[in-house]
């Protein structure tokens, strides 16, 4: 195996992580206005409140990584995408000012202000995320140059859509499943009646979007049909699917929100298997395609950067495992909390 695959393994490993870390940070937010309370809104805040900025290191490790091993990936996708990219970023700033900020003051249309950044902030950046992965999986126009020739609009497609209204309903999805892990009560059990709708949500949005794919995106499959033994993959991923209201059934939260990450991490795992080697995929020229090869750093950049990754990784995984060990259990509320 050469660096350019690892590289191309580490990339999907980091995105993966960072979907599945910030993807409950996202869900919690969606779900916020359903709170009634004050109290409970705070509790649904605190529930990530020591979580969620540290989830966010994962998107920056991303993005340097891929800056480091393969700079024209960097540049086309920051460049092609660049106006999504900065209301992304914007949903993302409201979304942190609001969290640090609600609690600021005591008045209850303040608090009801920034309740709505964090919201509408959350949901933004979860469809955002999704359109962008559904533009990557069907392919965008490069040019010769390797520039996407598509503009704002085109990012807008019926593909793209369905792919981001799923990312919204399984992020939510797992973010539900999290806040039932974080509270208990009346509180919990209100969330715990939502997921049973949300689970519905998800499933159908899962079936449509699967449909579309094998149906409008014939690219992704040839790997599978060359590589019979590959359906292990997307057979893992409807079992985990299907796993989800069992476990919600039988109240086993833990196993559910596993469940819950497990199946992010295969949906993304389908798709980037599905584009291997391409890391852009050119459609409807695929000979322009940027690939692991093409569009990498030199040998010794990518034997370099693979030497800091193996010193980096164990620190940062040390530190997520630490944090969540140290705030395990239920949510309280205290005199420091948000």
């Amino acid at each position: 195996m050469d660096l350019n695959i690892i590289w191309f393994i580490l990339i999907v490993f980091i995105l993966t992580g960072y979907a599945i870390l910030d993807g409950f940070d996202f869900g919690v937010g969606i779900l916020h206005l359903m709170h009634k309370t004050d109290e409970e809104r705070r509790i649904s805040i605190n529930s990530i409140g020591p979580l969620w900025d540290g989830n966010e290191v994962w998107l920056v490790v991303g993005g340097g990584a891929l800056f480091a091993a393969f700079p024209e990936v960097y540049a086309t996708v920051f460049s092609g995408f660049y106006n999504a990219f900065i209301l992304l970023l914007l949903m993302l700033i409201f979304r942190g000012i609001a969290i640090e900020f609600r609690s600021k003051r005591e008045s209850l249309k303040w608090r009801k202000g920034w309740d709505i950044f964090f919201s509408l902030g959350s949901f933004g950046a979860a469809l955002l995320f999704g359109i962008a992965f559904g533009n990557l999986a069907a392919g965008v126009p490069l040019n010769a140059e390797k520039n996407i020739t598509s503009g704002f609009m085109d990012l807008l497609n019926p593909y793209s859509i369905i792919v981001g209204l799923t990312a919204i309903s399984l992020l939510t999805l797992h973010g539900a499943i999290f806040l039932i892990m974080k509270t208990e009560g009346d509180m919990r059990e209100r969330v715990s009646k939502i997921i049973k709708k949300l689970i519905f949500v998800f499933i159908t949005m899962y079936v449509i979007s699967s449909a579309a794919t094998f149906i409008y995106q014939p690219h992704l499959l040839t790997v599978f049909r060359h590589n019979p033994w590959l359906i292990v993959i997307p057979v893992s991923t409807l079992l985990l699917v299907l796993n989800l209201p069992r476990e919600i059934h039988f109240k086993r939260e833990f196993k559910a929100f596993m469940t819950s990450s497990g199946t992010i991490a295969l949906l993304i795992s389908l798709v980037a298997i599905g584009l291997y080697p391409n890391l852009v995929y050119s459609n409807p020229v695929p000979e322009n395609s940027l690939n692991i090869y093409n569009s990498a750093s030199s040998q010794g950049t990518l034997n370099i950067m693979f030497i800091i990754a193996c010193i980096g990784a164990p620190l940062v995984l040390s530190y997520t495992i630490a944090v969540y060990w140290i705030f395990r259990g239920k949510t309280k509320l205290d005199e420091h909390s948000y």
